[in-house]
């Protein structure tokens, strides 16, 4: 081994002497080799010398141990060690002022020389002590001592520290560290340290036996009372200073000791200094020691200063967080020996004590402190504090001496350390056994290294041999192959998440292959018409399916290839695990399509199997690629490349096997041969650039050149791949996004070889060579992405005007946003006439060579019509370059470009629409592909979402959707097929506009699904789906505007069009019928298609009524929709009665039902026909009449087609028996008896009976089959007829006229009861989803009940009490089915009113059974039956309480689906409609008396304003323009119609002649007609309510609350049936003690039943579930806090930063979303409580994980603590709010909750708010403007949501800002990043604390932009829909231009004014300044057309007239005055703005 030459200096003589030494010597042998070597050494003793290696920072010196050997510390040749004496003077401070010096041993610590300098002293427990450094005043300034002062502290930071000044806490005391040297603390030999008490653990035991001791404590005590830091009364402070004066003066002389003795500073606390009378308080305690010694008088000090409460703890000043707030609040931390404690900082009051037996860990960080209690506490305790160090260590200290003391105990017993273990040591030869026990020391962790030097022991069997040997030479062997699995690097876990992936995607593509064995069985299928179609169809929508799956694999597979491109440590695991399950869950539904185009194809081309063998080739690519990428699997990079083409080749030979292959073969080939050209120009680079490397000299460069090199050719080859594998879907976007990305890679990899070759080597030539063939490989890019993006124009030509016509358009444009700037809109204007001149020319020339002479003369007049206005435009340019200051001839000149514009439009029309539809036609395409990606990525998603309630609205969506896409798909083909024609455009139009509801309501469901999904993989994809959706829903929303606008009113002569083609499609069913070839399609059943006619009924009838009032009022635009909506509802109307007739066995009815259906289309295209001609002579009286009889014969036929259905017709023929059966009733004499009374009595009892149990049937049946409906409204007519004889003949009995009269009224009220019960049993059976529908028809059953009892009541003559019982128990029967099936609501009650009334109905139902008993006793018959019907009234209340309770806690179960409620009440408006016309029946009847008259006004007038209300409210509901403009239409002429019929009834309350009674007849019709059209309408299935859906579980819940009511209703029929027969026999004692038994059981189920509903309370059970979870989520999150606060949290490595940053802020919103639905629900809507609680609950896991995550990330230890907390602050103040919403459950009546459940939300808002700035803050800024950018995006989705067509100038407007400061914000950030790059800027650090407007230059701006433009949109919306002023919405617009105008500025302000970026900035900028004044002009207008419309009304008497003039001008003063006052306001805001802009800003301002 090598010597080490070291320097060795002598220190006492500064003698250097160089000697050498082993390495492995020991030091303690160093240091004896250079005593015995140098004689100069060899003075003193040699234990008290060493060897010191020094340093230039004299700390960081240390002293060699002994016992180590020298190579440990490191020593190299040279250096110098120091041997020198170990001893140094330290000086220590007594508190009494006693100062000892001490000579101490340097090297070792402050722990162990604290041993020896108490032991010098006295002090016998050594571990209670400590040193302190004491600070000089001026060194404090200067921040050194424990908290490193900053003299930039924080305002609130100073605060801190004049706090602790005055609380005289222990932070400021510098305490030094015992485990380091006093040389490592930079405590020099002249230093002075204080001796103090640090632990007050033993001192109890100090008394006058230690005087040493005994003094420290007194002075201790003594300094800590006069400073203040023990707040003692003044009582008490002056018995201590009395103890004080006998300790320094003795006992009290009264002579001397008086008044002025004393310097009360020593001997008060100063705040008593000045009290009166205080020195002759102290004297008197001092006179009461008596003649106490000094010693004695400190004991007595000591003692008193023990009992106070301050006593022996150490405080230190922190800060803890406000609960639910992100607020920190300052508090004092105490420390003592058995407790942590939580004190009032003002008062010293203990606010929280923690036994130190119960803190499990703590965690110091330099600005925090948290403690961990285990079990005991279910939070952690965390507090912001400097002086964590101190605070660990007083409470380790603590700890420590404990532990010791435990240990210590005396070991008799050995109880002191009870788990230590027993120790057994056999030793060797002679077998003795040494038994002892071992002590378990608990202590902390120490770290050390554990390369400890070994021990070399003997061995136990002596010595052993040692063999000597070689090693046999090396033989070299190669193996290949590949690597063995076992050696690989151990998985990432995000690989091992990865891996998950790909196996879960092996399954679904092996189960694909598998399945692509056959194809689809199809039921056999008809030849009619409609068979063929839903064939093209269904193939149509295959073909497009599979399409945009094939697309979306190519993409995956492209994805793949780019992600996995680089370092695998680089790699974005979730993305690649994303773009992978996008691949398989598109070939799982791709494989399930082929199946069913190959079973539709199979007939007609047998080329199935070719198709079926494609797509299994595609499934054996995609496997194969699966197995390339696997992380494990460890396959070149070519074998990933080669699988990828693959892929390409077989999506192309699918695709042209479905005929899909639209790209054309020439652009598939020059994209490949592009990219080819590419990878030659690399392949020359990377030939020159390995020229390079050989001339490298230094081998890292070189090295660099090659890796630089290889990078570049392997992502060339990597972009060729990419280019095969979607070249064949290179219509997709998403495909073009990754082959430009495979680009963008290729372009960094040329860039980094390049910086490669300039950094290792000078060699110009070489780097000549190196750069032109980097610029030849960045010219071949250029022309690959040029040639990509090149594919959407590459279409169809669209004519040769496109270019002129663009020109115009955009030139105009800018002329009408430069006004004010006449050179600019003169130069403009130039451009503008060079564009015209080339359209008029080419149009002339067109013209020219055009056959057709009046195509040729059309085209030679709008050339002129150009010309002319061309000519005007140049005559108005000049005016205005002559005189640039006329704003008149500016005015001119912008006319005269409209009307050129409008010329352009004219001329052009047919290009421009075409282009316009072409333009749709690929934005609908991209919609529906979106739409087909999103759906399967909710499936994927669906197995590991967490939150069901999201997932099945998730779920519910895409249902929607999917019915959506095919029509979406068919209009696509349509206008494909057929360009030229106008229907096919509008279909697609309609397509268009009808898919954008379902598709927003399904990003909306799928963005809040994204954070529940556990997957990440499956995450991702789903909110990059719903991300594309969104963006295609936004460009067909536009499209299909702009589309709709170029396509003109269309709308009525296509519906008819679609009309007439569905007559000829029933006529060609009927003949397919005829030949009894009709065949149901797939998946039609009857009972299917008898719905859906059913409901589809209501719609037709709904829109025919729309147009109606629409055609009546000329409204062509309104008519055209309604027309449009009648013609889709017709379509569907068809489809249903094709299907029930093909479903139906009876040829007579399938017959029937196609002949009626096509009557109503005949009637309806007639309808059509005639609204056309009305919409062209508005007013005409004749065409208005013909209109209504039209409508009147379509109804007429609607209701013969839906009498076709199966069963109806039993229904309405037992209806025609009832109303035969009662004309028996008209007759003007009765027939004669032919029975007794007692039996005709009898017979009515049992015939009602018998008819009551039918009616319960019928309702039963009406929810079963066709055949049952029939069978029980037959059964149901014949008992009626029973019933109304034997009423008849009972009728024949009574004796009075009267009676008998009232005996037919009565029979006549059951037989309509009767009718209205078959009616609703027919309504529910053609519609069993109608809304309430279920309801009516109970309701309806009670009725006729209610009807047979009165008749019973009022015609028998029964022994006393047996009617009313006999009545009470049909009543029961009656309401015992509301609790036959609770998935309904039973009433209007909410939950709290069931529970009322329930209280309320047992209280009655108790007295009215104690009085059925009473007077069962007394024989008190009329009272009896009082009683009776009072509980029988009772228990009807009970029951439907009870059902009406077990709906709803049914409903609010989270797994159940709530309904919810519909825009209108179709059963309100049904019921006016009846009762309207009865009133005006009654009105205009000869005999009606005045007063009947008065009350029929009355029900009209009450009626109709019912129904104008819910109009109005239905208007201000819906989000559909139609149905909103309709319901006010509606509703003002019900209006106008009420107020004429009331001016008819007036006059005939004066007069009642025949003339005002006919005035009044006529006028009752335009109302009737009005109501009707109205009820029509409003019985649209689309504005029903949804009824909900009870889960299993909400089932289970209702059972107990249905158990207990069934067991009541069965007690009270037994009850009742016993009272009946106890009160004709009231003395049968047997009998008494049944009733007895049956009251008790009903008493008990009434108590049984309160019990559970109360027990049931809707969203109770989940708010306790929810509470449970987020505290668990507060602990994980502590948790957390805890790790990072130790620096030990450890870093997500399976997901990036960005993508948890996404997650993190979507679940944070979803968040935000719920906290109104939540705190509506809690103070009023119980039901909804559970649902939304659950949902908010479920959000929280992913929450932590996200944040959790995101701070795993961040490397500032700050900002993660920002997160945790602002997280934990979510979660806290998420809990108030469950909690509050418990509180409230729900219950509108706790107002008291009120208060607190809006105080919880109002916390989670800025809860929610502050997460979201931080997040902001902490992304990069380009990421920060990007987010920017997104929500802005988002408000113009917001905004655009309702295309509403009266304000579209003000939409078009809000949105083009939207658009222009979204492009101008992404403009900013790239002039930033480029200012970034360049270095002028400094890249901003995250945490930077945003103090002003300004600090952050271009972010704060872009944030205002962002904010203004969000505010603007939102505005725009208001306004349209009449919610906001003009004025809300100019002033919107101009903070836009004012916050752009500032965002310039910040950019501008470093900037180079000629750079690409900064000149786009300034194009953004101004494009927003036009775009806001366009809105501001459009709204002026706005405001300016309102302003005409708001004619004042002048009142013509002279006072009134000026009165008005007064209130007008007052107000006029008072607007002045409000308008002075915000100009002022606006004034100090923009100075208090301008102080924070910094100074280069404020001189470009100027």
């Amino acid at each position: 081994m090598v010597a080490l030459s070291l320097k060795i200096c002598i220190r006492q003589c500064n003698l250097v002497k160089t000697m050498q030494f082993e390495p492995s010597t020991a030091v303690y042998d160093a240091c004896r080799i250079i005593r015995e070597r140098v004689p100069e050494a060899q003075i003193g003793q040699a234990s008290d010398y060493g060897l010191f290696l020094s340093d230039e920072d004299p700390r960081k010196g240390i002293w060699l141990q002994s016992g180590r050997t020298l190579d440990y510390y490191m020593l190299r040749n040279g250096d110098i060690l120091e041997y020198k004496k170990k001893q140094r003077p330290l000086k220590i401070k007594m508190l009494d002022g006693a100062v000892k010096t001490i000579m101490v041993d340097d090297s070792k610590t402050v722990g162990e020389l604290l041993v020896t300098i108490c032991s010098r002293i006295g002090i016998t427990n050594y571990e209670e002590y400590s040193l302190i450094q004491e600070v000089m005043e001026e060194k404090k300034e200067d921040g050194t001592g424990t908290l490193k002062k900053d003299r930039t502290l924080l305002r609130d930071e100073r605060k801190m520290e004049k706090l602790k000044a005055k609380l005289h806490t222990d932070d400021d005391l510098n305490w030094l560290d015992h485990s380091r040297t006093f040389r490592e603390q930079g405590v020099e030999e002249t230093e002075t340290l204080l001796l103090r008490r640090k632990f007050f653990y033993s001192d109890q035991n100090v008394d006058s036996r230690d005087p040493v001791q005994l003094n420290l404590l007194y002075v201790q005590a003594r300094d800590d009372i006069l400073n203040g830091s023990h707040p003692v009364s003044f009582d008490k402070a002056c018995e201590f200073a009395g103890i004080q004066a006998q300790i320094q003066f003795g006992p009290h002389i009264e002579h001397k000791h008086k008044p002025g003795f004393l310097d009360l500073k020593e001997f008060l606390p100063k705040e008593y200094i000045k009290q009166r009378g205080n020195e002759k308080k102290i004297f008197q305690d001092h006179k009461n020691c008596d003649e106490m010694t000094e010693i004695e008088a400190k004991v007595k000090y000591v003692k008193l200063a023990r009992s106070l409460r301050t006593y022996g703890v150490s405080f230190f000043l922190v800060k803890e967080k406000m609960k639910s707030k992100n607020k920190l609040v300052p508090r004092l931390l105490g420390i003592t020996k058995e407790s942590v404690m939580r004190v009032e900082e003002k008062t010293k009051d203990v606010v929280q004590e923690w036994p130190l037996t119960t803190v499990k860990r703590w965690a110091a960080s330099p600005k925090s402190f948290t403690l961990d209690f285990g079990e005991y506490q279910e939070s952690y305790y965390s507090v912001q504090t400097t002086e964590g160090e101190q605070i660990s260590q007083l409470i380790a200290g603590y700890i420590d001496i404990i532990l010791k003391k435990k240990q210590s105990k005396d070991r008799f017993g050995l109880e002191g350390d009870e788990e230590s273990t027993m120790l057994e040591e056999s030793v060797s030869p002679k077998k003795s056994t040494i038994l002892q026990q071992q002590f378990n020391r608990v202590g902390r962790v120490e770290h050390g290294s554990v390369a400890l030097p070994g021990v070399i022991r003997s061995g136990s069997i002596g010595t052993e041999s040692l063999s000597m040997g070689t090693m046999p030479s090396a033989q070299q062997q190669v193996t290949m192959g590949q690597m063995h699995r076992g050696h690989m690097p151990p998985l990432s876990s995000a690989q091992q998440a990865l891996m998950g992936t790909i196996n879960t995607s092996m399954q679904a593509v092996q189960q694909a292959q598998a399945d692509l064995g056959e194809v689809d069985n199809l039921p056999p299928l008809g030849q009619d018409m409609a068979s063929k179609v839903w064939i093209q169809n269904k193939v149509d929508e295959s073909k497009h399916e599979i399409h945009s799956q094939v697309d979306a694999i190519t993409a995956g597979t492209a994805s793949v290839v780019n992600l996995t491109a680089g370092d695998p440590t680089d790699t974005d695991y979730t993305a690649v695990g994303c773009a992978i399950t996008t691949i398989s869950s598109n070939l799982t539904e791709m494989s399930r399509g082929v199946k069913l185009l190959a079973a539709l194809i199979e007939d007609d081309t047998g080329g199935s199997n070719d198709l079926m063998g494609a797509a299994r080739n595609l499934a054996g690519a995609v496997s194969d690629l699966l197995k390339a990428v696997e992380p494990a699997s460890g396959e070149p990079r070519q074998t990933v490349l080669t699988a990828a083409g693959s892929i390409g080749q077989a999506s192309g030979d699918l695709l042209r096997q479905i005929g899909e292959n639209e790209t054309d073969e020439r652009f598939q080939e020059v994209l490949m041969n592009l990219a080819k050209a590419v990878a030659n120009a690399a392949a020359m680079m990377v030939l020159k650039a390995k020229n390079v490397a050989q001339v490298a000299d230094d081998t890292v460069l070189q090295n660099r050149v090659i890796a630089a090199a290889t990078q570049c050719a392997l992502s060339t080859s990597q972009l060729v791949a990419c280019a095969k594998v979607v070249s064949p879907t290179i219509s997709s976007p998403v495909c073009q996004g990754q082959l430009i990305e495979a680009g963008k890679l290729v372009d960094r990899s040329v860039e980094g070889c390049v910086q490669a070759c300039l950094s290792s080597t000078v060699d110009g030539e070489l780097l000549k060579q190196v750069s032109a063939a980097a610029s030849v490989v960045g010219q071949a890019l250029g022309d690959l992405l040029d040639h990509v993006r090149q594919y959407d124009s590459h279409g169809e030509p669209i004519g040769r005007y496109d270019q002129a016509t663009d020109t115009i358009m955009t030139v105009t444009e800018s002329i009408f946003s430069s006004m004010g700037d006449a050179g600019e809109m003169v130069r403009q204007a130039r451009v503008l006439a060079q564009a015209t001149s080339d359209l008029v020319n080419a149009m002339r020339s067109d013209a020219e060579v055009e056959v057709d002479v009046d195509n040729s003369k059309k085209l030679l007049a709008a050339a002129k019509l150009l010309a002319d206005a061309t000519a005007r435009m140049v005559e108005a340019a000049k005016g205005a370059a002559a005189y640039p200051e006329n704003e008149d001839q500016q005015q001119r000149l912008r006319e005269a470009a409209e009307g050129l514009r409008v010329a352009t439009n004219a001329a052009a029309q047919n290009a421009i629409k075409k282009k316009l539809i072409n333009r749709l036609e690929n934005a609908a395409k991209q919609a529906a592909a979106a739409a087909t990606q999103t759906i399967a990525a909710s499936q994927n998603a669906a197995a590991s979402n967490k939150n069901t309630a999201a997932h099945q609205k998730l779920v519910q969506s895409c249902k929607a959707v999917a019915d959506h896409i095919p029509r979406l798909v068919q209009g696509v083909r349509g206008s494909q097929v057929q360009p030229e024609d106008l229907s096919t455009q509008l279909a697609l139009i309609i397509a268009s506009q009808n898919f954008l509801q379902p598709g927003s309501k399904m990003v909306t469901s799928a963005k809040s699904s994204v954070p529940t999904v556990m997957d990440q993989a499956a995450a991702m994809q789903l909110g990059q789906c719903a991300k594309n959706l969104a963006t295609s829903l936004a460009e067909l929303r536009t499209a299909a505007q702009k589309a709709h606008e170029a396509c003109g009113p269309m709308e009525i002569h296509s519906a008819l069009t679609a009309v007439q083609t569905l007559k000829t499609e029933l006529q060609d069913a009927k003949m397919a019928a005829i030949d009894r070839q009709l065949k149901p399609l797939p998946g039609e059943s009857l009972e299917k298609c008898a719905q859906d006619l059913g409901s589809t009924s209501k719609s037709v009838g709904s829109s025919m009524a729309q147009l109606l009032t629409c055609a009546a009022q000329g409204n062509e635009h309104y008519t055209g929709v309604a027309a449009r909506e009648t013609a889709q509802a017709l379509k569907t109307l068809a489809q249903a009665a094709r299907g029930v007739a093909a479903s139906t066995t009876n040829p007579q009815a399938a017959a029937a039902m196609l002949d009626s259906a096509r009557d109503v289309m005949e009637g309806s295209a007639m309808l059509i026909h005639e609204a056309k001609q009305a919409l062209v002579s508005p007013g005409d009286a004749e065409s208005q009449q013909r209109l209504a009889q039209v409508a009147k014969a379509v109804s007429h036929s609607l209701n013969n087609c839906v009498n076709c259905l199966p069963g109806q017709k039993d229904v309405d023929m037992a209806l025609r028996n009832i109303g035969e059966a009662s004309k028996k009733l008209l007759g003007e004499t009765l027939p004669p008896s032919t029975k007794s009374f007692q039996e005709a009595q009898s017979e009515l009892n049992q015939t009602a009976a018998d008819l009551n149990q039918s009616a319960g049937d019928v309702v039963h049946a009406s929810r079963g089959s066709s055949t049952q409906l029939a069978d029980a409204s037959g059964k149901f007519s014949e008992d009626f007829d029973e019933f109304l004889d034997a009423g008849i003949e009972m009728a024949g009995h009574t004796q009075r006229k009267d009676d008998q009269i009232q005996v037919i009224g009565n029979l006549k009220n059951i037989s309509m009861a009767s009718s209205k019960l078959l009616l609703a049993a027919k309504s529910l059976s053609v519609d069993p989803g109608a809304a309430n529908a279920k309801n009516l028809l109970a309701a309806a059953a009670r009725a006729v009940t209610e009807s047979i009892n009165q008749l019973i009541t009022l015609a028998t003559q029964q022994a006393p009490g047996q009617k009313e019982c006999d009545n009470a128990l049909r009543e029961l029967e009656a309401v015992k089915g509301m609790l036959a099936n609770p998935n309904e609501p039973v009433s209007d009650l909410s939950y709290f009113d069931c529970i009322e009334s329930v209280m309320e109905n047992s209280k009655v139902l108790g007295e009215s059974m104690a009085g059925i008993s009473q007077n069962c006793k007394t024989g008190d018959v009329p009272a009896f039956g009082d009683c009776v019907g009072v509980a029988s009234k009772a228990l009807c209340g009970l029951t439907e309480a009870a059902g009406q309770a077990s709906y709803l806690v049914g409903v609010s179960d989270p797994n159940s689906q709530a309904g919810h409620q519909g825009l209108v009440d179709p059963i309100q408006f049904a019921r006016a409609n009846q009762a309207i016309q009865m009133a005006c029946q009654n009105l205009v009847d000869p005999d009606s008396s005045p007063s009947q008259v008065l009350s029929s006004a009355t029900i009209v007038a009450k009626h109709t304003s019912a129904l104008c209300n819910a109009c109005r409210l239905a208007s201000s509901k819906t989000a559909n323009p139609t149905a909103k403009r309709h319901f006010v239409q509606s509703a003002k002429e019900v209006a106008n119609s009420t107020a004429n019929l009331v001016k008819t009834i007036k006059a005939l309350d004066g007069d009642f002649s025949q003339e005002n009674r006919n005035t009044c007849l006529v006028a009752t019709a335009p109302l009737i007609e009005a109501v009707e059209n109205l009820t029509a309408f409003a019985s649209n299935p689309e504005f029903a309510s949804v009824p909900a859906q009870i889960s299993n579980e909400g089932s289970a819940a209702q059972e107990p609350i249905l158990q207990s009511a069934r067991s009541m209703l069965d007690s009270s029929t037994h009850l009742l049936k016993t009272a009946r027969s106890l009160v004709i026999n009231p003395k049968d004692p047997p009998t008494w003690s049944v009733l007895a038994g049956h009251s008790r059981t009903v008493s008990d189920s009434i108590k049984g039943l309160i019990t559970a509903i109360r027990d049931k309370a809707p969203g109770q059970r989940e708010c306790d579930y929810s509470i449970d979870n987020i505290n668990r989520c507060i602990r994980n999150i502590e948790q957390a806090s805890l790790a990072a606060v130790s620096q030990n949290l450890a870093s997500r490595d399976d997901i990036s930063l960005e993508a948890l940053q996404e997650q993190l802020s979507s679940t944070v919103q979803e968040i935000g979303y719920l906290i109104d639905p939540i705190s509506t629900a809690a103070r009023g809507e119980a039901a909804q409580l559970g649902h939304k609680v659950t949902q908010l609950a479920g959000y929280f896991e992913p929450l932590i994980m996200a944040s959790v995550g995101v701070a795993s990330k961040l490397q500032d230890h700050q900002q993660q603590m920002t997160f945790l907390d602002q997280t934990k602050t979510m979660a806290e103040s998420a809990l108030q709010m469950i909690y509050a919403a418990k509180e409230g459950g729900g219950n509108p009546k706790a107002s008291h909750t009120h208060d607190a459940i809006a105080e919880a939300a109002q916390l989670m808002r800025e809860a929610v708010d502050d997460i979201m700035v931080t997040l902001n803050e902490a992304a990069s800024e380009g990421g920060m403007v990007g987010g920017m950018v997104d929500s802005i995006a988002e408000a113009m989705g917001r905004q655009a949501d309702e295309t509403l067509d009266f304000e579209e100038q003000i939409l078009e407007a809000a949105k083009s800002i939207a658009a222009a400061t979204s492009a101008l914000v992404k403009s900013a950030s790239a002039a930033q990043r480029e200012l970034v790059a360049q270095g002028k800027v400094g890249s901003i650090p995250a945490n930077a604390v945003d103090d002003g407007q300004w600090s952050q230059g271009l972010i704060s701006a872009a944030r205002m932009v962002a904010a203004a433009t969000s505010n603007l949109c939102e505005a725009a919306n208001a306004s349209v829909q009449g919610q906001a002023s003009e004025e809300k919405l100019i002033s919107s617009a101009k903070q836009v231009a004012a916050s752009t105008a500032q965002l310039l500025v910040a950019c501008k302000v470093k900037a180079d004014q000629d750079s690409e970026a900064m000149r786009r900035l300034q194009a953004a900028g101004n494009a927003v300044k036009r775009a806001s004044d366009n809105l501001v002009r459009a709204a002026q207008k706005a405001a300016f057309d309102k302003a005409d419309d708001d004619n004042v009304v002048v009142k013509t008497k002279f006072v009134g007239g000026i009165a008005q003039i007064i209130a007008a001008q007052e107000e006029m003063l008072r607007k002045e005055r409000e308008l002075e006052e915000a100009r002022k306001k606006l004034a100090q805001i923009r100075q208090q703005q301008y102080k924070f802009l910094p100074s280069e800003l404020r001189e470009d301002e100027n």
